[in-house]
This record gives C-alpha cells, sequence and structure tokens, in this order.
C-alpha cells in the first residue's frame, strides 16, 4: 500500500498510526496538498491528503481510508462491534478532525507552519486567541469524556487516533496542555502520544 501525503498533516498522522497498530505494510510517499505528483492526482484528483493506492484501488479521506483499512484487516479492531461504540467512536473521530483540529491549526499555522516551514512572520495574537477563547471549551470537554486510557470500549481505536493526532502539531508550536486544569486531558495525550505507532507515525517524512 502507498500512502501519500505529508506527515504534519494530522489526517495523515491518523492513516499512518492505524497501518502501524494493523500491522500493514506500506510505503509513504510525503507530498503536500495540492501537489502536481500524477501518481499522487490518481489517488486524490482534488489534491486532498491522504490518499492511499493498494493493489489499483486508490482513495482519499482520512475516515473514509480508515473505514477502508478497518474491513481490510479487521483485527485488531478499531472500530467497537456494538452499535453505541462505534457511533461513538464516529463521532470522535469528526470531533478531533472537524472541531478540535481546526481550533489547533491556527496555533500551528501561526506559530509552527509559518515561520518554521513557509518563512514568513506567524500571527501571535490569532495563535493566542485560539489558546485563550476557542480551545477551553473542547478541552473541558474532552477532560469530561476522559474516564481511562482509551475513549471508547476499552480499547485503542480510531477515536483516540482522530483526537490525539492533532495533538502533536500542538506540540510543534510548544503548547502543551495544562495539567492543573486539564489533569486527564493532558495524561491521555502524552500517554496516547507515546505509544509506538504514534511515534512511528510523527518520525515520518514531512516532505
Amino acid at each position: 500500500m502507498i500512502v501519500y501525503g505529508s506527515s504534519l498533516s494530522p489526517f495523515v498522522r491518523k492513516v499512518l498510526v492505524a497501518l502501524v497498530e494493523k500491522g500493514i505494510r506500506y510505503q509513504h510517499r510525503p507530498v503536500a496538498p495540492q501537489s502536481d505528483d500524477a501518481a499522487f492526482r490518481a489517488a486524490s484528483p482534488i489534491g486532498k491528503i491522504p490518499a492511499i493506492e493498494h493493489d489499483g484501488f486508490r482513495l482519499a479521506d482520512s475516515s473514509a481510508i480508515l473505514d477502508y483499512l478497518e474491513r481490510l484487516t479487521p483485527q485488531p479492531a478499531l472500530i467497537p462491534a456494538d452499535a453505541q461504540g462505534a457511533a461513538r467512536a464516529r463521532w470522535f473521530d469528526k470531533f478531533g478532525e472537524v472541531e478540535l483540529d481546526r481550533k489547533l491549526s491556527v496555533v500551528f499555522t501561526e506559530r509552527f507552519l509559518k515561520p518554521r516551514v513557509l518563512k514568513i512572520p506567524g500571527g501571535d495574537a490569532l495563535a493566542q486567541q485560539a489558546l485563550d477563547t476557542d480551545l477551553p471549551p473542547l478541552f473541558d470537554y474532552l477532560e469530561s469524556q476522559i474516564i481511562g486510557p482509551f475513549l471508547v470500549g476499552g480499547s485503542f481505536g480510531i477515536a483516540d487516533i482522530a483526537v490525539a493526532a492533532p495533538f502533536h502539531n500542538l506540540r510543534l508550536a510548544k503548547v502543551q496542555v495544562d495539567s492543573s486544569r486539564w489533569p486527564k486531558l493532558a495524561g491521555w495525550v502524552a500517554l496516547t502520544l507515546d505509544r509506538p505507532s504514534f511515534v512511528t507515525a510523527i518520525t515520518a517524512p514531512a516532505w
């Protein structure tokens, strides 16, 4: 299997983590969004990352790819078998991808991507607003949901992958979750990002 996309993307990171968890062999080809790489565009016509190619099958979008991987290699399961667990896992997948990443990405973009990668000044005021105003309600919610080492079903799965994936970008921006305000969240983030599959994804080439 070939995986296209930069490991700086939380969405690419989701797929890399799932592949490692399931023991699926893959080749990672780091490309930026909207790259004109012909093989990448064949898998992702609108230039969205991540994308995969597997035995002639091509697909883009991290959630769709995780669905494919779950059916391709059912064990270890990353989606609970019961209806409520599966639905809750899907909810956290979308929460991580939409609500959480949109706010975290402001901090990442202004404090890491612009100054470190794009070599242009970042807007620290925008980053601080996200940290002071936008992220605390989301962190409060996650603090209320963490009752053990995993978010759903008593085992590691797509909920953990999707929610933890953006937090590495917060680390890159030199921001840590305040453990005095959100102790359960801070502990869960540290534990999840230290998992071997996340370490593999985090250290993958970006470009």
